[in-house]
């Protein structure tokens, strides 16, 4: 039986994937199968500084294309897995191919969620979706976004500064209200209207194409129309596979699925995480770059458990924020704001029962570790709040 390890998925888990496999010892053959013609990527840069113009499209590339052939990695770029066969360790290619492993890694991360009846609209995945938008932006006089989470937000911010009129529309009475909450969602409102950001809330399009949508009866015309509603991850091959899928990939806190020889990373994967005590899928860079150490020690006959706190990021004007934690929405009784919430420089602590489940710092960087102890203490809040006793 051959001894090939098979990555599927060739954005940013799957080449972390291929690094740990060498890093930690591994000389056998690997081949990484992906379904753009691109070598590893990381996805932030293109709703960041890729999108903005402050970055090259070169510096989103997890490795240069020569660190593949060094590292003797059969790389399938553009020729997708379109089945995988357990029984028979076989996976098959677009183009006929097989390909047969000893163990299998599923990086097949998740596709943006299409806005039915939508037609012309842009989506913001992939780094071609990033080339074409930034090129836009530059000439572009208005834009509608639809969605008002983190990839709306940060296309708004990139369009802004390059002086291009933003109307956002949204479902929700604020900007990642599902997410954060009403208490923090409401610094986000702000800082977008601040920038001149159009924000239509409670509201439904309709008429959506690429020229434009209906509000209330009202047409807003653009010159291009963006779609950021969600993501749904890509389980058609696990499923087909016979896998266990339930939002995502489920997988055990090492990484494996519902067969032995088959693990998942990444925003595919529904993880159940041994901190939290529950299955969580997390849609977020931070699971990409560092899940597939866990996944690649099991493939290689030890054992772990991924046990890190879930964590993401954003930039948007001149607010940077990280996030720390888990908690669904309505999980929480209460949220601690510490700092200055009018000058964007504060902490804010999601709390169930005085027990923090997560931290947010928003412009304010040495307290990082500090913000990651507190998650799952018991805390007093009026002392978290307090600025005067350190955290």
């Amino acid at each position: 039986m051959t001894q090939r390890m098979v990555i599927i998925g060739a954005g940013l888990a799957g080449g972390k994937a291929v690094e740990q496999l060498r890093e930690q010892g591994y000389t056998g053959e690997i081949t990484l199968i992906g379904q753009e013609n691109h070598r590893p990527y990381e996805r932030p840069p293109l709703s960041k500084g890729y999108l903005q113009g402050k970055d090259e499209k070169e510096s989103v590339f997890l490795h240069p294309l020569a660190w593949y052939g060094e590292h003797k990695v059969d790389l399938r770029l553009g020729n997708p897995a379109t089945a995988v066969d357990p029984a028979a360790h076989r996976v098959t290619l677009r183009d006929g191919s097989t390909v047969e492993y000893a163990k299998l890694l599923l990086a097949t991360g998740s596709a943006p969620r299409q806005l039915p009846g939508a037609t012309g609209v842009r989506y913001l995945r992939t780094v071609d979706d990033s080339a074409q938008l930034r090129e836009l932006l530059d000439s572009a006089r208005r834009i509608v976004i639809i969605g008002a989470g983190w990839v709306g937000l940060e296309v708004a911010a990139a369009a802004r500064a390059k002086d291009v009129a933003v109307t956002v529309i949204e479902s929700a009475e604020l900007p990642l209200l599902r997410v954060l909450g009403p208490e923090v969602a409401q610094v986000f409102a702000d800082l977008h209207t601040a920038h001149g950001v159009d924000f239509r809330f409670g509201a439904q399009a309709s008429d959506v194409d690429g020229s434009g949508a209906t509000v209330d009866g009202a047409r807003i015309e653009a010159d291009a129309v963006l779609v950021g509603i969600g993501i749904t991850p890509n389980t058609e091959l696990a499923e087909a596979a016979g896998l266990t899928v339930d939002n995502g990939i489920v997988v055990d806190a090492g990484l494996r699925t519902s067969d032995p020889d088959i693990y998942a990373a990444g925003d595919v994967a529904n993880h159940a995480h041994p901190v939290l005590g529950k299955g969580i899928r997390v849609e977020h860079w931070a699971n990409a770059l560092n899940q597939p150490a866990v996944a690649v020690t099991g493939m290689l006959g030890g054992s772990g458990s991924y046990e890190r706190q879930p964590y993401f990021y954003t930039d948007q004007y001149d607010l940077g924020m990280e996030y720390r934690g888990y908690v669904e929405p309505g999980g929480y009784d209460r949220v601690v704001l510490r700092g200055d919430v009018e000058k964007r420089e504060f902490h804010a602590f999601w709390l169930q029962d005085n027990t923090v489940l997560a931290a947010m710092n928003v412009n304010l960087w040495d307290d990082g570790d500090a913000l990651a102890a507190l998650i799952g203490k018991q805390v007093d809040p009026d002392r978290l709040a307090d600025t005067s006793i350190p955290l």
